[in-house]
């Protein structure tokens, strides 16, 4: 069995997810398509990860694909998550994901309160009220006049292919937006044109390219599928797989046999790969074993007690470090190392921490190192999400 070199494991990872200077394109389509979808569980973060993976991004170039072209959609995905994902890939990631939604809707509904007939009969009026129009949930309840929990109905009404979310009500940060009916965005798309194991096969076939080399664990975590079905839906590909090790890492890895040749002397930098990412971004919650990645001493300040990682400096595919925002009583970009840096790297990360903070604030922000972090696992729920609050 091959072992390759983390290095060059770590160039080869960041060039798939257009995360170095060379590989940075402002097709955020192919974006999209290269790395399997974009987190969107909050919108912002979707625009934060496309920020780090452009050359001239704007946030008016997300919002016309997913509202005017149409070449995106926000649906629920991979481990029951919101992802942008490619109109191409819709169809496959809500057939391979969507028994598992399934399987806890009778549950999901009774603990929202909400019965079947009761979900049946307004989901019917509310794909009546939505026909050619784009509605808030208030606004959807307000037409109603109904006491149910019709946020309840709309979510599951989102998940099962009824409705696509459309825009936020304010701006890129608001978590509330509009609801449309699916069939209004994507009238050609049909959402059952792949059976369920041909969709997991080639979605676990598509992830492999993605993010290999990955581990069983991996496949496992990044689907939300069990290992027993990652398993059966790889032996019809098996041939065009490699199993591999890692330097330092005891385990087993599998990759595509072509990227194998990728790998030669593939450990050099044009420019060393500095990026900050937020949190939820698509590369380091790509996998589960993430030894490759940070340091064992240092996770707990990257990941809270439910596997969510907080908004994290890269340097040539290492963890580095953390970053947060701050608006009070000053525009910020804060961030905490966690370890020291040569000068010209300090240099780059106050740079690059501009252009996050031109970007979030539309405005010049001022950048300042934290001396200290609360680890995420002793902060409450939702700590990553600000993770050097009064640091």
């Amino acid at each position: 069995m091959q072992i390759l070199d983390l290095d060059q494991v770590n160039k080869l990872t960041l060039e798939k997810q257009h995360l170095t200077i060379d590989t940075k394109i402002d097709n955020i389509v192919q974006i999209v398509e290269d790395i399997c979808g974009l987190h969107s569980t909050e919108l912002k973060t979707s625009y934060l990860s496309l920020f780090a993976r452009t050359n001239k991004f704007k946030k008016s170039d997300l919002e016309r694909e997913l509202y005017e072209e149409k070449s995106l959609g926000r649906i629920r995905g991979m481990r029951r998550t919101l992802f942008i994902e490619t109109v191409k890939w819709i169809p496959i990631v809500y057939t391979a994901t969507n028994h598992l939604i399934e399987y806890s809707f009778e549950k999901y509904m009774e603990f929202h309160k909400v019965s079947l007939k009761e979900y049946q009969e307004i989901s019917q009026n509310i794909i009546k009220i939505l026909k050619e129009r784009e509605l808030s949930a208030a606004e959807i309840r307000k037409e109603l006049n109904s006491k149910s929990n019709i946020p309840a109905i709309i979510q599951v009404m989102g998940n099962r292919g009824l409705l696509i979310r459309g825009k936020p009500i304010k701006n890129w940060k608001d978590r509330r937006n509009k609801y449309a009916l699916f069939k209004d965005y994507f009238p050609e798309l049909d959402l059952s044109i792949y059976e369920v194991n041909k969709a997991i096969r080639l979605l676990v076939e598509k992830y492999i390219k993605s993010f290999g080399p990955v581990t069983e664990t991996d496949m496992a975590w990044w689907t939300g599928l069990k290992k027993t079905k990652i398993r059966e839906v790889l032996k019809p590909i098996e041939q065009n797989l490699e199993k591999v090790k890692i330097s330092n890492v005891q385990k087993t890895y599998i990759m595509d046999k072509e990227e194998l040749t990728n790998l030669e002397n593939n450990s050099t930098y044009e420019k060393p790969s500095l990026s900050l990412l937020p949190g939820l971004d698509p590369y380091p919650m790509g996998y589960k074993e993430r030894e490759r990645y940070i340091n064992a001493q240092n996770y707990n300040y990257l990941f809270d007690r439910s596997g969510n990682i907080t908004s994290t400096i890269f340097l040539n595919g290492e963890a580095i470090g953390v970053w947060d925002t701050e608006e009070e009583p000053e525009l910020l970009i804060k961030f905490y190392l966690f370890h020291s840096l040569e000068n010209d790297l300090i240099d780059e990360l106050y740079s690059e921490a501009k252009k996050v903070g031109q970007f979030f604030f539309n405005t010049n922000v001022n950048i300042r190192k934290c001396e200290k972090m609360i680890p995420l696992t002793e902060r409450r729920a939702g700590g990553f999400m600000t993770p050097l609050k009064n640091s």
